[in-house]
């Protein structure tokens, strides 16, 4: 009884009351548990040199991570130094910075990269409209992380190779910024031909074409809901109704008009 009463004395002294400002906060925690899960699995795989996660635990890794920053609303270890001998590099066999941030493969064009995210995020945002959409196939609400992070998985399994599918302009610009003030210099916006600025600009890109296909292709073509039409019967009932005269008042009214003081006012 005392503890609960305490909990409801903190909770009245410490709640924020402003909408935005809650809503702030529970974003910087979801995102932190979010960059939180899938950093420490790339650089875990990283600095093992593959023997402790590879890409397929990374993009796991990553895609539960979205589950989890998804219900809460996502550190730089020792063993960074101990990879690199202190040496932090962008390029080369000891790089580290791809932990943070994504990089182009060897053969990936910027345009080709471009292309990439765009359709990465687009089909990313088609299939998680499809699943919010109530009046598609549905998904409890309750599931749906779930379901939204298989359908990262399957993406990320699907084009990740190229670019490691940032897929997200905040997944990628924030980690490049620790990087450049972290000790990696301005080698990490200058690294794949510039390609820093791909995924910033190619998701939102991707993403605004994605709503557009599932709004023009699915969304807009929806049986019509009945349940208008069925108000609409009930109001016109209604009106109709009110004005048919209710016969016990028209014969009354009928009676009156013969009435001999009606007659005499004649």
């Amino acid at each position: 009884m005392v503890y609960s009463q305490l909990l409801v004395k903190l909770k009245s002294r410490v709640r924020v009351r402003n909408l935005l400002a809650r809503q702030c906060m529970a974003e910087f925690l979801a995102e932190f548990v979010l960059m939180f899960f899938t950093l420490g699995s790339i650089a875990q795989g990283v600095t093992s040199k593959g023997n402790k996660g590879d890409f397929f635990t990374m993009f796991m890794a990553g895609a539960l991570a979205v589950v989890s920053a998804i219900y809460v609303g996502g550190n730089v270890s020792d063993a960074l130094q101990n990879y690199t001998g202190g040496n932090l590099t962008v390029t080369g066999p000891k790089e580290t910075a791809s932990v943070f941030a994504t990089y182009p493969a060897s053969y990936l064009t910027l345009r080709g990269g471009f292309v990439d995210q765009l359709l990465g995020t687009c089909f990313l945002i088609v299939g998680a409209l499809a699943i919010m959409d109530p009046k598609n196939k549905g998904v409890p609400p309750s599931l749906q992380p779930v379901v939204v992070g298989l359908l990262i998985l399957t993406v990320e399994l699907a084009v990740g190779s190229n670019c490691g599918v940032p897929l997200n302009p905040a997944r990628d610009l924030g980690p490049r910024l620790f990087t450049y003030i972290a000790g990696w210099g301005p080698e990490v916006f200058r690294a794949g031909n510039g390609w820093w600025w791909v995924p910033v600009v190619a998701p939102m890109v991707g993403a605004t074409l994605g709503t557009a296909v599932y709004q023009l292709l699915v969304a807009l073509h929806h049986p019509e809901d009945p349940q208008p039409a069925h108000d609409l019967e009930f109001i016109q009932r209604k009106d109709l109704h009110l004005e048919t005269p209710d016969p016990a008042k028209k014969l009354e009214c009928n009676s009156d008009s013969h009435s001999p003081s009606l007659s005499h006012g004649l």
